[in-house]
């Protein structure tokens, strides 16, 4: 059975797809009724699940007209959004963080699902099996090496 994030997420993105490749502005108070759950369970939403990691900006206006605006990041070459995810990575990302910019990857057909299955395997933290911080570094290099190739050598 699925939660209440699942469903505000899945409502937001059919609204998203709607609308690209336009930005959609929500009310969190609007939303937070119409899904009968606290304002503080869309923060929480928005802020795990539309992440620059995912591919999505978030800007939030705060007060009585307030909104919460969600825009897809677009890039005319998949060179640009390899170099965006390069930037995002270093020096050093999480596991979840990573496994966020692959799923993007994934999405926008940058890389094959059996690709991000790959590359998801070789940066786990079971493999990787180094102290924090050192293991986040690792973790970044290799990443950043595969994207790399990825980039220029195909």
């Amino acid at each position: 059975m699925r939660n209440i994030s699942d469903i505000i997420e899945e409502y937001l993105l059919k609204i998203l797809d709607e609308n690209y490749p336009e930005s959609i502005e929500i009310k969190r108070s609007e939303l937070a009724e119409k899904f009968q759950c606290v304002p503080s369970q869309i923060n929480y939403v928005i802020k795990t699940r539309f992440t620059v990691e995912k591919g999505y900006i978030v800007e939030s206006k705060r007060g009585g007209g307030g909104y919460i605006r969600i825009s897809r990041v677009q890039h005319r070459k998949d060179s640009e959004m390899i170099e965006e995810v390069m930037g995002l990575i270093h020096p050093r990302v999480s596991q979840n963080k990573a496994v966020d910019v692959l799923a993007r990857l994934v999405d926008y057909e940058i890389i094959t699902l059996r690709e991000g299955k790959l590359m998801e395997s070789v940066i786990d933290r079971d493999v990787l099996a180094f102290p924090l911080p050192i293991r986040d570094e690792v973790r970044a290099r290799i990443m950043t090496a595969m994207l790399f190739t990825l980039q220029y050598k195909c």
